[in-house]
């Protein structure tokens, strides 16, 4: 049975999101703030995904994401009662998968659930084989990304960006493909949301990044090998 932690300072909220989850098959596990939410996750190491508000005592939800995404890839659905750009950008920033602004329905937050566990599990069973590209090396198995042999700390969707373009070098990958293979076709956001992820990554990647994560602009993205 997948866990869930469930991460919001409003009870009503959390009894709500919990009883859905449990009706989906779920273990949900609850925090009510940022701080407990974090104990959590390091008492429960196999935890499938967290819903996390953004607005929480002791902890927000912005910093409690930037703490889990130190040592984990584990997919993160933000919560907000508002629903300002900056908010959304923002949850991006700081490694979150998908983000849902209160009021919300809550079969549609299920759904949004089950597509990303579905989207981490396919990933994890694919090829155990590793891929290599000059110095960087990505181990599928262990969804592990290393550059001169040193581990790299990637979001979900960052590795998933890195994956698809590895996958085949040279190849020009538009935005909008991107967008439909790892956000799914049902995603209503930004399409700037790939840019945001591709510079983060790119970032993270440091000299490798910027030799060989290309922008073709107009277009998308590739990786360009000698």
């Amino acid at each position: 049975m997948n866990k869930i932690i469930v991460a919001d300072d409003e009870a009503r909220i959390r009894r709500l999101v919990c009883d859905f989850l449990k009706k989906e098959g779920y273990e949900p596990l609850e925090a009510d703030d940022g701080d407990v939410a974090l104990e959590l996750f390091k008492e429960n190491p196999d935890t499938a995904l967290m819903i996390i508000d953004i607005m929480m005592p002791n902890m927000d939800g912005w910093s409690l994401c930037r703490e889990i995404r130190k040592s984990s890839n584990v997919p993160i659905i933000l919560l907000t009662a508002r629903s300002q750009e900056f908010d959304e950008l923002m949850g991006f920033e700081v490694g979150a998968d998908d983000y849902v602004t209160k009021p919300f329905s809550p079969a549609v937050l299920m759904k949004r659930v089950g597509l990303l566990i579905k989207r981490t599990d396919r990933q994890g069973s694919v090829s155990s084989n590793c891929k290599s590209v000059g110095n960087l090396t990505i181990n599928e198995e262990a969804h592990e990304v290393l550059v001169d042999k040193q581990p790299v700390s990637l979001a979900l969707k960052e590795y998933n960006i890195l994956l698809k373009l590895v996958s085949m070098p040279g190849r020009v990958f538009t935005r909008e493909q991107l967008l439909d293979d790892i956000w799914g076709y049902d995603y209503v956001g930004d399409i700037r949301t790939v840019d945001s992820h591709v510079a983060r990554l790119r970032t993270k990647l440091g000299e490798w990044g910027n030799k060989h994560l290309k922008t073709v602009y107009g277009t998308g993205y590739k990786i360009e090998v000698n």
